[in-house]
């Protein structure tokens, strides 16, 4: 007789876990909350625009290939992925916009503009980068952190230190450029996934690699397609999901999950994957004596950023916007001070501005662009929608300053997304968008534990535990889990 598992979560973490323990032979069921799987990765369409409701940036392509390739198949059996070129425009503070383009040798003159000898050493900053991003997808992204003892191989000790762990990313930037435009291009992806440059290990200059020499894709329809493909994957594999079911408690008979509750019902399982939300797993599904962590460890975690989004539909089309447009035309530091050290609204927020229907015309009605606009926030705050429009009308102020592109009568769909939606829909702690911040003393090992050491048959998957936050990260990490899950089953 098969074996059975449950997964809590239809998010990337969960779909992979899913995926991964059926092709293994396994009884798979996968309990999802909301209407549809995706997690953060869903879409939702109003008034004939599509908008992704979360990630937008497709970074790390081979993460997604690899994924498929395991099942024997590929990313072009599912969905047509574009290379973008520009990959993104910046705006910055002095009124100037810089376009960085997919070229490589294009880029280097772009930075060799800005800061003589900035692209010789934009070489050398990337060999490095290399080195790091290489030995992290090869070697250590794909460790479940139970143990230090994971990491005590001689080779990867010397790895480790090439890793440059114990430097920040923003003493290891500057070790190369000085001109604050270049500093403020290697930092963004710092700012939005993770925690400030100066509290972020060196090792992350990783994703600049990912950035610059692996390019910015989008897949045609929208991000949704990675999660509409990885469920019709899991479908194929005999995955049954299950929409709609909320799991209200995880059921531990001594020191085993026998299974979970969902709306008054009871699934049976061999073991249970938690690839929803952890804290709210541990604080809310499971008794008090079965839980790793503590209300205490949790409100002394440095958490990534939430987000204040707003889907909008435009009534005409904006040749002045790219598909990807980051505004950071006000102070990079104090916005990042009012995320991570005041915790409080900012007041001159930096934005990003996503409109797909530059590059994708199934989208947006004909004539007529979509756009998503996000500004990283703190955690833990709330908002009203008087608050919410007042940053709207900021971030459009600041659109028609720079791009002459003035929407604000010209906006025939308009919804809003923070805090209190990420709560309600993804059982976020403090609402948070991305997990936990990638800061040193929340890297592998001391991240939240993937398995239980309470409950023998419990694992964890997910944006809060190993890897980390991002879309490659949860894929990677339900892979993780599931391979743990069948070392456990094979030996009980």
């Amino acid at each position: 007789m098969k074996k059975k598992i449950t997964v809590i979560g239809g998010g990337f973490a969960g779909l992979a876990s899913a995926c991964s323990l059926a092709s293994r032979g396994f009884e798979v069921d996968l309990l999802e909350k909301n209407t549809t799987t995706g997690g953060r990765g869903r879409s939702f369409s109003a008034q004939g625009f599509t908008f992704d409701m979360g990630p937008s940036w497709y970074w790390m392509p081979g993460v997604f290939e690899d994924f498929f390739s395991r099942f024997g198949k590929k990313v072009s059996d599912y969905y047509e992925l574009i290379r973008l070129d520009p990959s993104y425009r910046v705006y910055f503070r002095d009124g100037e916009q810089l376009d960085i383009p997919a070229n490589y040798e294009a880029l280097r003159a772009e930075f060799e503009k800005l800061e003589i000898g900035a692209g010789s050493r934009l070489d050398a900053f990337m060999a490095e980068a290399k080195v790091k991003y290489d030995v992290s997808m090869k070697d250590f992204v794909w460790k479940p952190s139970l143990s230090i003892t994971e990491f005590m191989h001689p080779a990867l000790l010397r790895e480790s230190i090439r890793l440059d762990l114990f430097s920040s990313f923003s003493k290891h930037a500057r070790k190369y450029f000085r001109h604050p435009k270049i500093l403020q291009l290697l930092e963004f992806p710092v700012l939005f996934l993770g925690a400030k440059p100066s509290g972020t290990p060196a090792m992350y200059s990783m994703m600049n690699y990912a950035d610059i020499m692996l390019g910015t894709w989008y897949p045609k329809g929208g991000m949704l397609k990675i999660a509409e493909s990885m469920t019709k994957l899991a479908v194929e594999l005999g995955v049954k999901i299950h929409t709609d079911a909320d799991v209200s408690k995880i059921i531990i008979d001594g020191e085993q999950a026998s299974g979970v509750m969902v709306n008054g019902s009871r699934f049976m399982s061999d073991a249970v994957v938690a690839a929803a939300d952890y804290q709210h797993v541990e604080q809310k599904l499971i008794d008090a004596p079965y839980r790793n962590y503590d209300e205490s460890y949790w409100t002394k975690r440095t958490m990534s950023p939430s987000s204040l989004i707003f889907y909008i539909g435009v009534k005409r089309k904006l040749p002045a916007l790219l598909h990807h447009n980051l505004f950071f035309d006000e102070d990079f530091g104090e916005h990042a001070e009012e995320i991570y050290d005041k915790k409080s609204w900012p007041d001159k927020p930096l934005f990003y501005l996503c409109c797909s229907s530059r590059t994708d015309d199934t989208v947006a009605p004909e004539g007529m662009e979509n756009i998503f606009i996000l500004i990283p926030v703190a955690t833990g705050l709330t908002s009203t929608e008087e608050q919410r429009k007042k940053y709207l009308d900021i971030c459009i102020q600041r659109i028609k300053k720079h791009t002459g592109e003035d929407i604000s009568n010209d906006i025939v769909f308009y919804q809003s997304y923070a805090h209190e939606e990420f709560t309600r829909d993804y059982n976020a702690y403090q609402g948070n968008a991305y997990g936990l911040a990638n800061t040193l003393k929340q890297t592998a090992i001391l991240k939240p534990r993937m398995r239980s050491k309470k409950v023998k048959n419990l694992f964890y998957a997910g944006q809060l535990t190993v890897p980390g936050p991002g879309v490659p990260p949860s894929i990677i990490s339900g892979q993780i889990a599931a391979t743990e899950v069948t070392n456990y089953l094979e030996h009980h």
